[in-house]
């Protein structure tokens, strides 16, 4: 059974973790969650409220991590997702995390990242020369990492599938099952 790594932690968007995982689950995917450490992880919900200028977050659901990302053998894994939420926040900052993602994209495996997912893409430095949605406000970064920030809900260059958050997930999820069927 082919195996698709997921990168998270604390305050990940619950929706944007649960749907892909539950989506690769439906396609007959092993589906392995890594974050800093291997322990329960509280998801966070972001909602859009009428006369907010950014989105509002509650708590989500608590979910265990399978692994730590010291623990990840990325040549185990077919392909890679980065969900969004304040997660991406700071995983990008750990230097594990960075080389799992190098990984992916030097061996041009196929990466989902959405919403705040791309500034983990941008930490690790695979983003220069290339296209990339990701939620707006995360425009400058993607940007700032030498890409081209796409307004897109779910943009395709080669291996890499973004969007930029859940609303899109439809879109990105569809492309990115696409991308993920077509890999060698």
């Amino acid at each position: 059974m082919a195996k698709v790594l997921i990168v998270t932690g604390d305050a990940a968007e619950d929706l944007e973790v649960m749907y892909p995982y539950q989506r690769l689950l439906e396609e007959g995917y092993q589906v392995d969650i890594a974050a800093p450490t291997a322990k329960k992880l509280q998801f966070v919900v972001h909602d859009f409220v009428d006369g907010f200028d950014t989105y509002t977050e509650k708590p989500g659901h608590v979910w265990r991590a399978d692994l730590a990302f010291v623990d990840v053998q990325p040549r185990e894994y077919k392909a890679l997702v980065v969900p969004g939420g304040r997660a991406p926040e700071y995983i990008r900052n750990n230097p594990v995390c960075r080389e799992i993602v190098r990984h992916f994209a030097d061996s041009g495996k196929p990466i989902a990242a959405l919403c705040h997912g791309p500034l983990v893409l941008a930490a690790a430095g695979v983003l220069k020369g290339r296209e990339c949605s990701a939620y707006p406000a995360c425009a400058p970064d993607v940007e700032q990492a030498g890409a081209v920030w796409m307004d897109s809900p779910a943009h395709v260059e080669g291996n890499l599938v973004t969007g930029r958050a859940w609303p899109d997930h439809p879109e990105w999820m569809r492309a990115f099952m696409k991308v993920l069927r077509d890999a060698r």
